[in-house]
Order: structure tokens, then C-alpha cells, then sequence
């Protein structure tokens, strides 16, 4: 037997100090991802203590997602960082459906954040972040953002950053911004579900341009644009949601081309784009006509609820600052310094290098548990696009019914007939072995006939 904690320094129920024993030792790296740990038996017999006890303990261990069980084989470090169970909406047991990024072990955050406070509080306190900062964040923050973003987007400047408090913010403050109602904004076929919740609230009308598994179709983006005359085309040009698709550098520049010859604007959402180094924003084709939104919701955590907005020049950042004042003030002060010591330190990078190795073994995962089923897929994406089959068009509830939620179609489409399939995210599930589980329900739901139905 490899683990044997020590309790004996602990204090409350021995069951509660077997877990906070396993979290200490997860900690210090004491215990390992996917380490196998003893069986109940061995460890009651370790301890000295009885064998309910110790079935208290893992059941506790489980419940915090620190812990997994995996069927014949035993118990293990679970490959992730908790996320509680019973933060899932009733009946779902296992949620699919939010395309969030896992937090493996490696990443470190709880450790981090505790630290990074820390080191706040040392250098200027914490509750000097607790008053009104500057609308888009200080000359420092912007500058350290800046300086980080130009490893991929070589002219990033603080004179041209914003700081907000997420991307959907950013999305709602540029609508308001470049259009009225009743404007015409381009984008892909099928999008990002909160772009067509702000353009719907300011009356904006999203036009849908059609796509094929590389992406947006340049021809049809440049009909589109002679035909609608847009105010801006918005693109997920890297690991698309829904569809994972990541535009070539040929269609890039093609895009390039096109924005620039309609004499519009383009709003990049490059959501996903670290989690994929290899593929250039467009904002490097065109940055006098770009607006690149980047977040760390989807590469470090949602709830930071950090975002920076570069902008096409120093005019366009102050409108933007004036938007982000007139609408929710600033972002977080506290999550912005967290953020900007982690970017600062190297951390940031660190985190999101252990996020994109999750989802490349995520996606590993699903490819052999969808084998034989039509998906498309990325290596590092935290989702895949699954075509459902013909004539199953209430899967997606039967699943539901099951315990298993995933997002359909119909909530991506801008307009037209919504595409037979479904956004299935892998990162959502809290560790990989509820990942497994939740995939073999999905394959199983995917092999079964069509339920017929009796008219009565």
C-alpha cells in the first residue's frame, strides 16, 4: 500500500480527517492524478480503525470530486480538481452541456489563487481593490495584458486594450457600439448562442453565412456582404463553437480580403485561440479593422470573468472604456489583479498549458467512446460537433431524460433549418471517469432505434 495518511494531528471525525488528509497530500503532490489508492480494507487495517469508517470517508472523497471509483478496479485520485456534484441542475447527474474548461490537478488553482492573494495583500493589500478603479483597468494592468498578448498578436498595445469583465460583456458593448437596430451583422451559419442573445436585446439582425467542416465559406461571406451591407462580421475563426472548426490561413486571408474590400469591421472572438497556438488571429491581417476579444473563461476558469478587447486604434478604446463605464462601471478589481499577477508571473501560462493537456486526453477519450459515430473534433477543443442519426430528432431529450445533458442544434442556429446535431462538452464533466460514464450513455442513446410512439 502506497498511501498512508496521517490523522493523528488532525482534529474532528476520523472520517473527515482521512479526506482533509487526502486533500492535504493532493496538495503537496504527495498523491498524484490517477493514483491508485489503498482499498478500504487495507486502509482500515493501516489506521487501526474500523471499516465503515473508511467507506465514510471515501464516499465524503468522492462527493468532493477529489476521488474517483472505477468498476473491478479500484479507487484513484480523481484526474481533476473538485467540482461539486450538487451544483448540477435537477434531474441532471451529468452535464455536458456548458463548455467549460476542466481543471486538472496540474493546474494547480486552488493552490494558486491562495498564493496569488497573497502576494497581493504582501505588495499593496487587498482592500485597496476595493473601491472604483479606472473603467478597462489601469495603465498597468493594460500594459501587462498587452505585453502578454503579444506573443500571439505581435501589435497589441495598451492605448489600444480594454479590460472587461468577460467576453459576453464585450460582445454586448461592440453590438451597441457599431450598430443600431435593425443593422445586419454577418456570422457563421451556426454561433455562439450569446451573440444571438445581445444582437436580440439591441434589435440587431444576425445573418447566418454558410460553412462546411473548414469553417466559413469565403464566397458566401463576400455575396453576404455585398448583399446586406453589413456593420460587422462576426467569426470564431479558431476550435468554432459549435463546430470546432478552425479556419485555414488560406481562408484567413481570404476573410482578410473581404472585410476589408466591404469596408467593415471584424469582431474576432479568439475564445479558444490559446488553447490552439498554432493558428494566427485574423486581427494580424487586419488590425486597423479588427476588434479581438480574448477571455480566460474558456482557457483558466469562467467565473474570473476577466476579458481584454484590442481594439483597431487608440479613438476605438476610449469609446469602448466609455461603453464598459456607461454599462457595468469595471471589471472585478480584485479578479483583474489575480489575472495580471498570473500574466505577470508566468503562471497564467502554466495553468493553461495543463487545460489544453486535459482536453487533448479528453478528446482522446471521446474518440474511442464515439468510434464509428460522425463528430467533428479537435485535439485541444473542450467540445465536439456530433451529428445525430436520422429520424432521432428527440435524442437530445431522451438523454435528458437519462440523466445526461447536451446542447442540440437549434440552439446555434442563426436562422434557417438547424442542423441534426448536438455540442457535446467534454470539459464539463468533473473528472474523466464521469466523462466515460457519461459517454457510454451517450453511445448507447446513439445506437438505439427510434422510440415508437403509440397515438391514443
Amino acid at each position: 500500500m502506497d498511501w498512508t495518511p496521517t490523522i493523528s494531528e488532525l482534529s474532528g471525525p476520523r472520517y473527515q480527517r482521512i479526506v482533509e488528509a487526502m486533500e492535504a497530500d493532493i496538495a503537496a503532490g504527495r498523491l498524484v492524478r490517477g493514483q491508485q489508492l489503498p482499498t478500504q480494507r487495507a486502509l482500515a487495517k493501516a489506521l487501526g480503525i474500523d471499516l465503515t469508517t473508511v467507506t465514510r470517508a471515501y464516499t465524503e472523497a468522492r462527493r468532493r470530486g477529489i476521488m474517483e471509483a472505477r468498476v473491478g478496479q479500484g479507487s484513484f485520485v480523481s484526474e481533476t480538481s473538485a467540482r461539486r456534484a450538487v451544483d448540477l441542475p435537477h434531474p441532471v447527474t451529468i452535464d455536458l452541456s456548458m463548455n467549460v474548461p476542466p481543471h486538472p490537478l496540474e493546474a494547480q488553482l486552488d493552490e494558486r489563487i491562495i498564493a496569488g492573494f497573497e502576494a497581493i495583500r504582501a505588495q499593496s493589500g487587498l482592500t485597496a481593490y476595493l473601491n472604483y478603479q479606472p473603467p478597462g483597468g489601469s495603465a498597468h494592468e493594460r500594459e501587462v495584458a498587452a505585453r502578454w498578448m503579444r506573443g500571439r498578436v505581435p501589435h497589441a498595445h495598451a492605448d489600444h486594450l480594454v479590460i472587461f469583465p468577460g467576453a459576453q460583456t464585450i460582445l454586448f458593448n461592440l453590438l451597441a457600439h457599431l450598430a443600431r437596430p435593425g443593422d445586419v451583422v454577418l456570422t457563421e451559419a451556426v454561433t455562439f448562442p450569446g451573440i444571438k442573445a445581445a444582437a436580440a436585446q439591441l434589435g440587431v439582425k444576425l445573418v447566418g453565412v454558410a460553412m462546411d467542416d473548414g469553417g466559413i465559406l469565403p464566397d458566401a461571406l463576400a455575396k453576404a456582404c455585398r448583399t446586406h451591407k453589413p456593420k460587422a462580421v462576426y467569426l470564431i475563426p479558431t476550435l468554432h463553437n459549435p463546430t470546432t472548426a478552425t479556419l485555414s490561413p488560406e481562408r484567413r486571408s481570404a476573410i482578410a480580403r473581404i472585410v476589408r474590400d466591404a469596408d467593415t469591421v471584424l469582431i474576432e472572438d479568439d475564445a479558444y485561440g490559446l488553447l490552439d497556438r498554432a493558428a494566427s488571429p485574423i486581427a494580424n491581417l487586419i488590425p486597423e479593422r479588427t476588434y479581438l476579444a480574448t477571455t480566460l473563461s474558456k482557457c483558466i476558469a469562467p467565473a474570473l470573468r476577466v476579458a481584454y478587447l484590442l481594439t483597431p486604434h487608440p479613438g476605438a478604446q476610449l469609446q469602448m472604456r466609455s461603453h464598459l463605464q456607461a454599462t457595468v462601471q469595471m471589471p472585478a478589481p480584485l479578479m483583474v489583479a489575480l489575472v495580471t499577477h498570473w500574466l505577470e508571473s508566468g503562471i497564467a501560462d502554466r495553468i493553461i498549458t495543463a487545460i489544453r493537456n486535459e482536453a487533448v486526453g479528453r478528446q482522446q477519450l471521446a474518440q474511442r467512446a464515439l468510434k464509428g459515430f460522425r463528430f467533428q473534433a479537435k485535439p485541444a477543443a473542450h467540445h465536439l460537433w456530433l451529428h445525430l442519426p436520422e429520424g432521432r430528432p428527440d435524442i437530445a431529450a431522451h438523454l435528458l431524460r437519462n440523466g445526461l445533458a447536451i446542447v442540440a442544434g437549434d440552439a446555434f442556429a442563426v436562422d434557417g433549418t438547424p442542423p441534426h446535431a448536438a455540442r457535446v462538452s467534454l470539459g464539463a464533466a468533473r473528472n474523466r471517469s464521469e466523462l466515460a460514464e457519461a459517454l457510454r450513455i451517450l453511445a448507447g442513446a446513439l445506437r438505439k432505434p427510434a422510440e415508437i410512439r403509440q397515438i391514443v
